[in-house]
């Protein structure tokens, strides 16, 4: 039985917004998200999206506090090319409680480097929420800050790289003190020319 629910974790999308039903290779993949071309739960025209400021995706506006630094942003498209594109999310599938979505990821434990480099990066960034899942005014189509929300600094928002990676997506990520190509941590940034290292991590946790 243990074979069965290892091997179901394995290579598989979540069931979400864009998700393919599963995943497959992707010749047309765009920008960052070329990564996953070989096996991916994205299509061309998802990944595409991904680099779109205030994309159809989720409508989403990183600029909601004026604009982000395109260093900032570029962690931000890799997140969603993770999320749109990757197959080795299956450990940490959850059921989702949104009417756009039946699941979603939680606790994805990332490596220690990915998670403090998005945050040297983004630290002079600003933003007016921790938590950019819920609480925004949506009433102009495109997510807003709510009343009384104060644009400041990620780095005042977010004092460390785990208050970021943790708390920004609601617990999706985890911040762990793995390495880089340790096997115990998923890795947002990676060569695709040496093979994708989170196949392995997802076995380990699987």
């Amino acid at each position: 039985a243990a074979t069965v629910t290892q091997d179901s974790v394995l290579n598989i999308c979540m069931d979400a917004k864009h998700h393919k039903t599963e995943p497959g290779p992707e010749g047309q993949l765009y920008g960052q998200c070329v990564l996953w071309k070989d096996n991916a739960c994205c299509t061309a025209n998802t990944s595409q999206e991904a680099h779109e400021d205030q994309s159809y995706l989720y409508k989403f506006n990183w600029d909601h506090c004026g604009a982000m630094p395109p260093k900032c942003k570029r962690h931000f498209i890799q997140d969603t090319c993770l999320y749109e594109c990757s197959p080795n999310l299956g450990p940490w599938i959850d059921q989702a409680d949104n009417s756009w979505r039946k699941e979603r990821i939680r606790d994805v434990p990332l490596c220690r480097e990915d998670c403090e480099q998005w945050w040297e990066d983004c630290q002079d960034a600003v933003t007016c929420k921790a938590n950019w899942h819920k609480g925004w005014n949506w009433t102009s189509g495109t997510n807003q800050c709510p009343q009384g929300a104060m644009c400041q600094k990620f780095k005042f928002v977010f004092p460390t790289a785990a208050a970021l990676c943790e708390q920004i997506w609601s617990g999706s990520y985890l911040y762990t003190s793995h390495h880089r190509g340790s096997g115990r941590c998923i890795q947002m940034w990676f060569d695709p020319a040496q093979g994708n290292p989170n196949i392995a991590v997802a076995q380990y946790y699987a």
